[in-house]
């Protein structure tokens, strides 16, 4: 069997270049990381340029005052994570939800934990970087300033989500110009986001006389004890918020150390299980086990194979993953040859798993069971974007900014909306990734590295909420596998499994539920029903699919090889 060819394809080339190359979520967004890498800046310098324009770009999906997970390599070797993730106010109880809210988490201010983002770029422009806030900002803020133009996913989503902006008057100014969604091709202004971009340049150039760090440790200050922290915490302290000034000022990105496996002759590296990542590893371990050879990328073998070794790794993500200051996880148990060995073990090669997969072994003490399912629509959440950056020195750069702006406010004045992330906690703090104060919630954006013992990178990532690993996945093996080039395995159709409970409030669960984008051909939906599995189809070059970018430092022949997403605006630039 063959995947059917459209004249919908992208038919985009992977891009080569051997100086320098970024690939990010939006065009705009990789131009600015573009100009400071032609600048002499660095991949940080460029990723952190970009990443902050996607907050702006990407209003809808990322916000400047959410989340961004960093992974940097540097030319000579050294691999850091920037968890880059907030945690709930210290103040905040732990039983709220289930004593006030019946279980759930309301829309609203309630379930704000601490902004990490802006911590997170300063921190890796003060140690990786060489330059400051205001150089790397400057185009983010011209984008807010000055408008862009809106694009069809943008003026979707804004359309769909419009009673949520309504919710808000200030999220309505901004989401709603004139009590409308606009249209594509509409300039799309967010005047208080430049200006809050612009008072963090202005602190910066300011403290900047006394040197480059303290000129970034001046632009932080500005945000998290500043005029920003100043109105975030009014309104919070107006509106039954708990995140308050201390929360704020004491707040710190933590480097954490990330999960490395061999998988063949590459070490897979991904955060570590206070996001998502180990499921990429365990994935990719599992499937190595069982043997690709001989499947077919199209053929029903293959993504029944694929869908039921995802299952259990999600199955372990629900049973045991949670922020390790808090819960003992066991990701070196969870990686071990046992451990993959007994999930393999529990997949029937010709039937589906009809839901959850049960753990291994006892479960900790803290697990919860899967929430009650639903026959709900089982899309990713559409939030998050990506960026990935290499430059001339051989530095790599991985980072997924997140954080909607529909289910809490705009703060006015400010054009921000403090880290929404509260919504991938779960309400009862039984659970592994339950709620407490000073917890960090179980986060699903997770950027991700592939390094050759050749000693090629391959860095790659994607939005998608609970479809981020999954199309990762499927384009990796795309490339590495079945000889893809970059581009192709980035363009080519995808399969995803919603068999676990989703991370997103109200973690809907959708036993046996597979989506496939239609571009396959009609024989892998009809075999995969044949097998068990409750098949939904997606339409072609959907973002339901996730959005991938990567960047492949090839040692072999020298060159950048890179590629973006068509089923959003994204964009590679090479030279």
């Amino acid at each position: 069997m063959t995947a059917a060819r459209s004249i919908a394809d992208s038919r985009r080339p992977t891009l080569y270049g051997r100086r320098h190359a970024i690939s990010s979520g939006h065009y705009l967004a990789s131009a600015a990381g573009y100009a400071i890498l032609e600048a002499g800046g660095n991949a940080v310098d460029a990723g952190c340029a970009a990443g902050i324009a996607l907050g702006v770009l990407h209003a809808n999906e990322v916000n400047v005052a959410g989340v961004a997970p960093i992974m940097i390599r540097t030319g000579a070797g050294e691999l850091r994570t920037i968890a880059g993730l907030g945690h709930w106010p210290a103040n905040f109880p732990a039983d709220l939800f289930m004593r006030e809210h019946g279980g759930e988490i309301p829309p609203g201010i309630l379930h704000t934990v601490v902004p990490a983002a802006p911590d997170a770029w300063i921190t890796a422009l003060r140690d990786y970087g060489t330059m400051g806030f205001a150089d790397v900002a400057a185009e983010a803020t011209r984008y807010a300033r000055d408008g862009f133009a809106v694009y069809e996913h943008l003026a979707d989503n804004i359309a769909e989500d419009a009673d949520d902006y309504r919710r808000w008057p200030s999220s309505a100014a901004i989401f709603l110009p004139g009590g409308a969604p606009p249209q594509p091709g509409d300039r799309f202004v967010q005047s208080d986001l430049a200006a809050t971009l612009q008072y963090m340049a202005d602190e910066e150039r300011a403290g900047a006389r006394r040197g480059r760090v303290a000129g970034l440790e001046a632009a932080r200050a500005a945000f998290y004890c500043g005029e920003i922290a100043e109105r975030i915490v009014s309104y919070h302290e107006q509106h039954g918020g708990y995140l308050s000034r201390t929360d704020l000022a004491a707040f710190r990105s933590r480097y954490e150390p990330p999960i490395r496996v061999r998988w063949r002759d590459f070490e897979i590296v991904t955060c570590g299980p206070w996001c998502q990542g180990p499921v990429l590893a365990q994935a990719l371990l599992t499937l190595e086990r069982a043997g690709l050879d001989g499947l077919g990328r199209d053929q029903s073998s293959y993504a029944h194979l694929v869908l039921e070794v995802l299952k259990g790794a999600f199955a372990d993500r629900e049973y045991r993953y949670g922020d390790p200051r808090f819960v003992d996880v066991g990701v070196e148990e969870l990686l071990s040859d046992r451990h993959i060995d007994a999930r393999l073990a529990a997949i029937d090669p010709e039937r589906a798993h009809p839901g959850l997969p049960e753990p291994i072994g006892a479960a900790p003490e803290t697990a919860a069971p899967a929430v009650t399912g639903s026959d709900g629509g089982g899309r990713p959440a559409l939030d998050t974007s990506y960026v990935c950056a290499i430059d001339r020195w051989g530095n790599v750069f991985s980072a997924v900014p997140s954080d909607g702006s529909t289910s809490s406010p705009v703060i006015p004045g400010t054009g921000l909306v403090p880290s929404e992330r509260g919504v991938q906690s779960r309400p009862d703090p039984r659970h592994p990734s339950g709620v407490a104060p000073g917890k960090r919630p179980r986060l699903t954006p997770n950027p991700a590295m592939a390094i050759r013992d050749d000693g090629s990178v391959f860095v790659f990532g994607c939005p998608g909420g609970d479809m981020q690993v999954q199309a990762m996945l499927q384009v990796f093996l795309g490339v590495f596998h079945f000889g893809l080039d970059i581009q192709e395995a980035i363009d080519a159709p995808r399969f995803s499994t919603w068999s676990f409970p989703n991370s997103f409030s109200p973690f809907e669960y959708l036993p046996g539920r597979v989506a496939v984008e239609d571009r396959f051909g009609p024989e892998l939906a009809s075999e995969l029903e044949a097998r068990g599995h409750d098949v939904r189809h997606w339409p072609q070059f959907t973002r339901d699919a996730a959005a991938v970018e990567a960047i492949f430092s090839d040692a072999s022949s020298g060159f950048l090889r890179a590629g973006a997403d068509p089923r959003q605006p994204a964009y590679a630039i090479v030279s």
